[in-house]
């Protein structure tokens, strides 16, 4: 058993007022000085699931500023903040409203966009078989080039998926690894993730993952969720085991979940709670009760695409020339409907929490 699937779990309640201590207690407790190589670039995976600031959703100015922080002064010079779009987020709108960008424009901290067309991409060689990524992309899985040989630590927020029942550790590599038609492998999203895991323990030196749950996210997540502050950060070089551990702080059991128990069985890690040793806080108790299984309209409409009745025009739909209909359909609920009349009403109430008060003051 190595790091990347270890089971170890490092947990910290954090508050505004101790942010910076707390993340710094995370990574000494991690002993990630000693694991991560300084003369290599360790990416910092900054998670933009909405170009549009909504508590919860993405990574928190904080988590950037505790890693960068911290690493920097441990002598950690080639910090890199790792950022992606999709085809319905525009991640330089997301950098500024999110923050991301004056956190990084404060430790001088570079950032590349990994599926630009501007990074170069090159094929991945798999050496195991992969589940089903060689198969949604026959004509090679393209990677960007400067992940090979680096550090990467995963920034995401624990958040409820109408996909995936939740999302972190795993599915923040999502949008790093693959390219703008990363949503062919909607369908096969569990299996996706499982084959991306196997991607990274290839390419990378190292690997490590601190989820924030200053604001968690429940509901129809990533994006029309109710807004929670839970005040807890977890992390670990076992991108399994973290998500296991967030899984059970949602109330989920992490072997029913598709992506964790896979990981598992091909030892990438350990989803069993039982088998996961704790570092910090005593959480055995804690359960939020977080849904998974309610949807949005639009969600629903993808689910009849992926796994319903409308599966046989998948390739037609969002595969062609025609597809754009569904981004602009993403477009107009998201960004026209649902933040308009739901989500300012949540945003405005969270802002006048104390983590609301902090995230302004970026």
């Amino acid at each position: 058993m190595n790091k990347f699937n270890n089971g170890v779990v490092y947990v910290k309640k954090i508050s505004p007022e101790t942010i910076l201590e707390d993340y710094s207690w995370l990574i000494d407790k991690a002993k990630l000085n000693d694991n991560f190589e300084k003369d290599i670039t360790t990416f910092l995976k900054v998670n933009i699931s909405w170009d549009r600031y909504y508590p919860g959703c993405s990574s928190a100015p904080w988590q950037i500023e505790g890693v960068a922080d911290k690493l920097l002064k441990l002598g950690y010079k080639n910090l890199i903040a790792a950022h992606n779009g999709t085809v319905v987020v525009d991640p330089e709108r997301g950098r500024i409203e999110n923050k991301h960008k004056a956190v990084e424009d404060k430790y001088n901290i570079p950032h590349v966009l990994v599926d630009s067309p501007e990074t170069e991409a090159v094929a991945y060689q798999p050496k195991s078989r992969l589940l089903v990524l060689d198969k949604i992309f026959p004509d090679g899985i393209m990677i960007p080039k400067v992940f090979y040989g680096s550090n990467v630590i995963h920034l995401p927020t624990m958040k409820t998926h109408v996909f995936t029942t939740m999302t972190g550790a795993l599915k923040n590599a999502f949008g790093g690894l693959l390219n703008q038609n990363r949503h062919w492998t909607h369908s096969d999203i569990h299996e996706t993730l499982v084959d991306l895991l196997k991607i990274q323990h290839d390419i990378h030196d190292n690997i490590f993952a601190i989820s924030d749950g200053a604001f968690s996210g429940d509901g129809p997540g990533p994006r029309a969720m109710r807004i929670n502050e839970k005040n807890i950060i977890v992390g670990g070089y076992d991108q399994v085991a973290v998500d296991a551990v967030v899984s059970k702080l949602m109330g989920f059991d992490p072997l029913k979940i598709k992506k964790l128990k896979i990981a598992e069985e091909f030892s990438l890690g350990v989803a069993n709670p039982k088998n996961i040793k704790i570092v910090g806080e005593d959480i055995s108790k804690i359960n939020w009760n977080y849904s998974s299984n309610e949807n949005t309209f639009a969600s629903k409409g993808q689910k009849f695409i992926y796994w319903g009745p409308l599966k046989p025009l998948e390739k037609i739909l969002l595969r062609s020339k025609i597809s754009p209909w569904a981004f602009f359909a993403s477009d107009l609920y998201h960004n026209k409907y649902w933040l308009r009349f739901i989500g300012k009403k949540r945003i405005k109430k969270a802002m006048k929490t104390r983590w609301g008060k902090f995230f302004q003051k970026y």
